[in-house]
C-alpha cells in the first residue's frame, strides 16, 4: 500500500526515530516513545470500535482474543515489514550492528508510533482508513483458521492433550523505562524452557511466548 504523505515530516521523522539514535546525533528532536503511547491507544480504540461494530454476535471473550491477535508485538511487526518500516528506523550503529531493524519489538513499537503520528498529523478518519488495510485485514484470515483463541489457550490445551502439566510463564527480563517497558517471558513446560515472547507488557510476552512453544512442540 502507498503510504499517506505527512504534512508535518518532524512528526514523521519522529515515528521512525528510536532512542537510541539520540546519543550519537545532535539533532534538536524526541525520540518515538511518547507517539508510540499515543499511538498504542488509538490502536487498541480503533481496533476494539471495529470489532464490536462488525461482529455482534461475538462474545466479550471472543473480541478480547481477536483483538489480541490483531495487536500482539508478532501482529505489528509483520504489518512494519510488509511496509518496510525498517529501512526507515533511525538506529544507534550498536542497534544497527545487532541487526535492529529487523528486531520484532521495534518494529512493533514504531508501527505504534507511526500511527500517532499519523492521527496527530491528519486526524482519526486517516487513521482509520490505514488500520483498515493493515491490521484489520487480518480478520478474515484468523477466522477462517478458526484461531480465534489466544496462544496462551491453544498451549493449554495441547499440553493437556499430551496429558503434561499446565505452562509456567516467567519473567526472565524486563528493561526500559517505567512508561514504555519491555518484558521477556518465558513458557516452561515441565520446568523446560519451550519459548520465550517479548511485549510492551507480561501478558503480551507470555502470548508470545506461548506461540513459540506451540509452534515447537507441534513439531515434535
Amino acid at each position: 500500500m502507498q503510504l499517506p504523505k505527512f504534512n508535518n515530516k518532524q512528526l514523521l521523522q519522529q515515528a521512525f526515530t528510536h532512542r537510541s539514535y539520540l546519543n550519537e546525533t545532535r539533532e534538536n528532536i524526541e525520540s518515538n516513545e511518547r507517539l508510540e503511547f499515543l499511538g498504542d491507544s488509538i490502536l487498541s480504540f480503533v481496533v476494539s470500535n471495529y470489532l464490536y461494530e462488525t461482529y455482534p454476535k461475538f462474545d466479550e471473550g471472543t473480541l478480547t482474543n481477536l483483538r489480541s491477535l490483531l495487536v500482539n508485538t508478532k501482529s505489528l511487526a509483520e504489518s512494519a515489514r510488509q511496509l518496510k518500516f525498517g529501512d526507515m528506523l533511525r538506529l544507534s550503529k550498536g542497534e544497527e550492528e545487532s541487526k535492529g531493524r529487523q528486531n520484532q519489538s521495534l518494529l512493533a513499537d514504531c508501527f505504534e508510533a507511526y500511527i500517532g503520528a499519523l492521527f496527530l498529523d491528519q486526524g482519526l478518519e486517516a487513521v482509520n482508513t490505514f488500520i483498515l488495510q493493515t491490521i484489520l485485514e487480518k480478520i478474515k484470515d484468523i477466522i477462517t483458521k478458526k484461531s480465534l483463541k489466544d496462544p496462551k489457550s491453544l498451549l493449554q490445551e495441547y499440553v493437556q492433550s499430551q496429558k503434561q502439566k499446565s505452562p509456567v510463564y516467567k519473567v526472565i527480563n524486563e528493561e526500559g523505562p517505567a512508561h514504555a517497558k519491555t518484558f521477556t517471558v518465558g513458557a516452561y513446560i515441565d520446568n523446560i524452557l519451550q519459548g520465550k515472547g517479548i511485549g510492551k507488557s507480561k501478558q503480551q510476552a507470555e502470548e508470545y511466548a506461548a506461540n513459540v512453544a506451540l509452534e515447537k512442540l507441534q513439531k515434535k
